[in-house]
């Protein structure tokens, strides 16, 4: 084999081993797993900034593989697509071993019918005809749909077309909030015509193509449930917003947690206006000026509980002694909760939780970050009252390097002292689960790499199960990791295996590693602080369990999870 063939075959396997995701107006979904053809199995191209993804496979019959390019791009915006645009488009392949492309594959006029030829590792050849087609979607779907005077959220069953409304009483007609595949329209419109919803009413989707149609059938019901737990496959993205593209957050890694509620994803940025979306379509609503609490250590951190107290703390000792003011609404002012002066030895705010309610029962939790680690300040609220400014200093035992400036802890319980706990913590690399009572390691998952941190924890119960979900941030170029897990942990047995791994019978769901995190989005701008986020919350009527996370300098993402028997 001569130099020029090695060559190719080599850079070809780069291609290969490098084959990104597809991304979508929305987010990124997988690519679909190879099959064998004629040695060429899909084509893949991208705007010459790098922007996009847009898949072909290879045709079962004849030789000609068109690649159909959104008409707007981001799908969801109002930016044309022009052919001057595909005239110099960045082109990959998915190709099976010893595979060779001639010409090679590096850009393309996609307005052009391009001639390669492939020969595979029988030496057979075969000719393609590679081109671009800038086409309107035909997406048709209503993608979410609530009632916003009876807080009610449709339930959609989609491959029967059907969007229950659990029970409520009307008397008259009301105005509906639907998302709808974008640029698709609606008749009619309950956007702009309320309709009387005692009653069956159809609704068509039409697709921007102006000829793929879908109708949905909107009735009063209470759909069956499962009676455990969430519907394997009902995982669906809400929304995935680049903090700085979409969202307007220039800071570099200062965007280091976020606060939910029913409402808005609160993202908090150091020294800066934190920035609260739409929970449900990540729309950016506004900022929020800290009403005083503001500044590079000061609103270093902020949480919410399940009723929307939002709580925010500095970073104590570099910013004085701790402090966590507490902030009822966005319209509201922030008031001192916690005045902690005490504490003289280790440092604390980078992580701060609260289980339960604090206007009833409540459990706050933060880690200390010192020499003596494996400890954390507990604050306990009863009947809506702080017991104390001064917080118990809890010890426990059983992970090998304990922690240094990562760690995050959430307790299974609000009221209950003696619950459970859940620990995710760098340097120990591991996921724990803790003995509430005797505070040491029940069980732990398989050490992770050590270039990758286990940064924040999130617990939540739904329909009868019990979940918790975690992440693993990767700040610099240690290779992938930037993923979010969600486990159900029902049964301490299950808690067990490998989160890089496939044997963790806990894990009902997990992203694609670096789809969400800072080497996602061009240009990369490290994740330095090697800072993330996540939370659970459950929707106001029960139906929706939702999973929100963020990357810094990434994205932050909204998931919904349902627990319908469809």
């Amino acid at each position: 084999m001569n130099m020029n063939n090695m060559k190719n075959i080599l850079s070809i396997a780069v291609l290969l081993a490098g084959l990104g995701l597809m991304t979508t107006c929305q987010h990124p979904d997988p690519l679909t797993p190879s099959v064998v053809r004629m040695g060429i199995n899909s084509v893949t191209v991208s705007f010459a900034d790098g922007t996009g993804s847009f898949t072909a496979e290879t045709p079962e019959t004849g030789n000609e593989i068109v690649v159909y390019i959104p008409y707007f791009f981001p799908e969801n915006s109002e930016n044309r697509v022009t052919e001057e645009m595909t005239r110099r488009m960045r082109i990959r392949a998915n190709l099976d071993n010893n595979v060779t492309v001639s010409p090679p594959l590096l850009y393309m006029d996609m307005t052009q019918s391009n001639r390669v030829t492939v020969t595979d590792a029988q030496k057979v050849k075969k000719e393609y005809v590679i081109r671009g087609e800038i086409r309107r979607s035909n997406a048709c779907f209503i993608e979410d749909f609530t009632i916003s005077a009876k807080r009610v959220s449709g339930i959609i069953n989609e491959s029967e077309k059907l969007i229950s409304l659990p029970m409520f009483d009307t008397s008259e007609p009301l105005l509906a909030e639907l998302r709808l595949s974008p640029h698709a329209t609606v008749s009619p419109d309950p956007r702009v015509t309320p309709l009387d919803w005692s009653v069956e009413q159809q609704l068509t989707v039409t697709a921007h193509d102006g000829a793929t149609q879908s109708v949905y059938t909107v009735k009063l019901d209470i759909p069956e449930k499962l009676p455990f737990g969430i519907r394997t496959g009902s995982a669906r993205i809400m929304f995935a917003k680049q903090l700085r593209a979409d969202l307007g957050i220039a800071v570099n890694h200062l965007t280091g947690g976020i606060a939910v509620t029913d409402e808005y994803v609160i993202l908090n940025t150091r020294g800066e206006n934190s920035v609260f979306i739409d929970s449900k379509t990540g729309e950016k609503l506004g900022g929020f000026d800290g009403r005083g609490v503001k500044g590079h250590l000061r609103n270093y951190y902020a949480t919410a509980h399940r009723a929307g107290n939002v709580l925010i703390c500095n970073l104590a000792q570099n910013d004085g002694t701790f402090k966590v003011w507490r902030l009822k609404s966005m319209t509201g002012d922030t008031e001192l909760y916690i005045d902690w002066p005490d504490n003289t030895e280790d440092g604390i705010g980078r992580k701060i939780s609260v289980q339960g309610d604090i206007d009833e029962d409540a459990i706050i939790t933060a880690p200390l970050y010192g020499a003596a680690n494996q400890r954390f300040a507990r604050w306990v609220v009863v009947g809506g009252e702080l017991t104390s400014q001064e917080p118990e200093i809890i010890v426990m035992s059983g992970l090998e390097r304990g922690w240094t400036t990562n760690a995050d802890l959430v307790y299974t319980s609000g009221s209950d002292l003696n619950a459970d706990y859940f620990v995710a913590s760098y340097s120990d690399n591991t996921f724990a689960w803790v003995n509430g009572q005797t505070h040491q390691v029940r069980r732990k998952l398989a050490e992770i790499e050590r270039n990758f941190v286990p940064n924040a924890v999130d617990f939540i119960e739904f329909n009868n199960a019990k979940y918790a979900t975690l992440n693993w941030v990767n700040g610099f170029t240690w290779g992938s990791a930037d993923v979010v897990w969600l486990l159900d942990v029902s049964s301490e047995a299950d808690f067990t295996g490998d989160l890089a791994g496939t044997n963790c019978p806990a894990v009902v769901w997990q992203t694609p590693r670096d789809t969400y995190g800072a080497k996602a989005i061009q240009p990369v701008v490290e994740n330095a602080n090697i800072t993330g986020d996540v939370a659970l919350s459950v929707s106001a009527d029960g139906y929706y369990l939702y999973l929100y996370f963020m990357f810094t300098n990434g994205f932050v993402v909204g998931v919904q999870f349902d627990f319908i028997d469809m």
